[in-house]
C-alpha cells in the first residue's frame, strides 16, 4: 500500500493505548476514535486531536476509508464487531477474548477462511514480558531439561472490577476468556504445543452475595501431546495484588515466578541456592503488539500473535469453560 494505513479504534479504555502502537509505524495513522461513553470520547479526543470522533461503532465498521479496526469494547460486543469488520474487508486487532461461544468461534474461523487476505490478531501481551521471553529461551535451549508439569495462575486481585463494574452487569462473563486466556497463550508460545484434553472445576464463593453471577474461580488441568501437564487457574477473587504466577518443572531445573520475584532451581540439595532471574517482569505497554500487526498488513507475513494463535487459544479456553460446566474431561478440537 502506498497510502498510509488508516486505523479506527472502538472502545477507548484500553483502546486509547492502541493509538501509539499503531503510529509507531509512520505508514499508519489512527483516523477515527469511537466510544459509546460521550464523556470518555470527548476527553480522549481532546488528548488526541485531529481524529474523527464517533459514538456508534457501526460508523467505523462500515466506513470504506478505514482499513483496520481495533476492537476494545466490552467482551460481549467483540464477536459482532469482528464479524462486521471482516465482512467490510477490514483487518482486525481485537482485545481478548475474540468471542464468547463455540458457534461464534466457528463463524469467525469461516469468515477468515473466506477472506484470507485479511489479518486478525489479539492483544495477548504477556509474550512481550522480558521475563517470560527469557523463560521461553531457556526452555527452547533445554536449560530446564524436559518440562513435565506447569502451574500457571492468573491472579486477578481486582475483585471490585467484577462485582461493581461492567463485568458484573454483562449477560455473560468468563474469567477464563477474560483472564486465564493470557496464561494459555503464554504456555502455548513457550512450549510450542497445544493441549488435547482438559478437565476443569469452578466456583463462585469469593463473589457470593454480590452482583457478579458467574464463576469467579476456575482451575483446569491440561494434557499436552508431549505428556506435559499444566494446571491453569483464573482466580479473580484472590486477596493478592494482580499477578501472573508461573512455575515450570523440568527434569533438569525448575523455574519459579511469583510475588517474590523469579528464580531458577538447578539442584534438589536444600543447601544449594536458587539462581535469581532478573529479567523484567512486566514493562510491555498495551499497544506493543501493534507494530508487528501493522508490518504484517503492509509487508506480508504474520504478526507476533497470528490469527491461528488467536483461534486455537480461544478453542482451548472454550473447552475449559465446557469442562468446568460439565465437571468432566473434554477433548479439545
Amino acid at each position: 500500500m502506498t497510502a498510509p494505513l488508516r486505523a479506527g479504534i472502538i472502545g477507548l479504555g484500553v483502546g486509547e493505548k492502541h493509538i501509539a502502537g499503531y503510529e509507531t509505524d509512520g505508514r499508519c495513522r489512527v483516523v477515527a476514535l469511537c466510544d459509546v461513553d460521550a464523556d470518555r470520547l470527548k476527553s480522549v479526543g481532546e488528548r488526541h486531536p485531529g481524529r474523527r470522533l464517533a459514538s456508534d461503532p457501526r460508523e467505523l465498521l462500515a466506513d470504506p476509508a478505514i482499513d483496520v479496526v481495533s476492537i476494545a469494547s466490552y467482551d460481549g460486543a467483540h464477536y459482532g464487531q469482528v464479524m462486521a469488520a471482516l465482512a467490510a474487508g477490514k483487518h482486525v486487532f481485537v482485545e481478548k477474548p475474540v468471542c464468547l461461544f463455540e458457534q461464534e468461534l466457528a463463524d469467525i474461523r469461516q469468515a477468515l477462511a473466506a477472506r484470507p487476505e485479511l489479518k486478525l490478531s489479539s492483544n495477548l501481551i504477556l509474550r512481550k514480558s522480558p521475563r517470560f521471553a527469557g523463560l521461553r529461551q531457556r526452555v527452547r535451549a533445554g536449560k530446564l531439561g524436559t518440562p513435565y508439569y506447569v502451574e500457571a495462575d492468573y491472579n486477578y486481585g481486582r475483585l471490585g472490577k467484577i462485582t461493581e463494574g461492567w463485568r458484573g452487569q454483562a449477560d455473560y462473563y468468563s474469567v477464563v476468556h477474560g483472564g486465564a486466556i493470557h496464561m494459555l497463550d503464554l504456555l502455548f508460545w513457550i512450549f510450542g504445543e497445544r493441549p488435547v484434553a482438559v478437565t476443569a472445576f469452578g466456583n463462585a464463593l469469593a463473589t457470593r452475595g454480590t452482583a457478579f453471577r458467574f464463576k469467579d474461580c476456575v482451575t483446569a488441568l491440561l494434557k499436552f501431546p508431549s505428556g506435559l501437564i499444566a494446571k491453569v487457574t483464573a482466580n479473580f477473587g484472590c486477596v493478592l495484588p494482580h499477578h501472573h504466577d508461573l512455575t515450570v518443572y523440568g527434569t533438569a531445573a525448575t523455574f519459579v515466578h511469583d510475588q517474590l520475584g523469579a528464580r531458577l532451581y538447578t539442584s534438589r540439595d536444600p543447601e544449594s541456592a536458587a539462581q535469581d532471574v532478573n529479567d523484567a517482569y512486566l514493562g510491555p505497554a498495551k499497544g506493543d503488539m501493534l507494530p508487528s500487526f501493522v508490518t504484517a498488513i503492509l509487508d506480508g507475513g504474520e504478526p507476533e500473535v497470528s490469527a491461528a494463535d488467536v483461534l486455537e487459544t480461544m478453542a482451548v479456553s472454550l473447552a475449559i469453560e465446557k469442562a468446568a460446566e460439565l465437571e468432566q474431561t473434554v477433548r479439545i478440537q
